[in-house]
This record gives C-alpha cells, structure tokens and sequence, in this order.
C-alpha cells in the first residue's frame, strides 16, 4: 500500500469515524502517519505517530528538521486543512454532508511510497 493508496481508502470518512483500528495499525507498520483534525481545537496523528496536538485556531503542529505541518483553521471551504512541505497524498473527511477536514498522510521513511 502506498500513502495515495491509503488516503483514497480513508477520502470521505465521516468526522469522527475517520480510521478504524486495524487501519491504524496498518498505518504504523508501513511507516505511515495520518493527520486530521477533531473538534475546534486539536489534530490527530495516527499510524507511526500516535499523538493529539493541541491547535487552537491554527499553528503549527510538527516540526522535524526542515519539515513541518501547519494546522490551517477555517482559511478554505473546510474547517481544517494542513500546509506542509513534505511529500504527502491529502483525504477530505466529512461531518454530515459538510467538508470538515483536508487530511494529510505522509510517510516516516524516505521512499513515500514504502
């Protein structure tokens, strides 16, 4: 699987049904990380990440060497969206019928396509 492989397979999950446990964990043996957000107020990294970042009204979020995510809050049609320069495939993640979050999944190692 390939980290454009998994974004369409999690592409228009329902806000908090996001990602199922198996899928986190598939995550995590690939060396994949899935970021998204929840609530008004945090981001989720699951897969070779497991953490909840504290974001409130945006900022950034991670920081690794010369890479890093920033958490955008309502800047689009969704509520959440990331800017990033890592290499990435993006999901969208729905509340009812209305866009809530531009996803991000990224790789740990260096051939994103592991």
């Amino acid at each position: 699987m390939t980290i454009y492989e998994l974004a369409e397979r999690l592409d228009g999950r329902e806000y908090r049904n996001e990602m199922t446990p198996i899928e986190e964990e598939r995550a995590k043996e690939l060396g994949f990380v899935v970021v998204y957000g929840y609530s008004d107020d945090n981001a989720e990294f699951r897969g070779a990440i497991d953490d909840e970042i504290g974001c409130f009204d945006g900022g950034r979020i991670y920081e690794n060497g010369d890479k890093y995510i920033d958490a955008v809050w309502c800047e689009s049609e969704f509520t959440w969206t990331y800017k990033t320069n890592i290499p990435h495939a993006v999901f969208n993640i729905y509340d009812d019928e209305e866009k809530y979050c531009r996803g991000i999944v990224f790789s740990t190692k260096e051939n994103k396509n592991a």
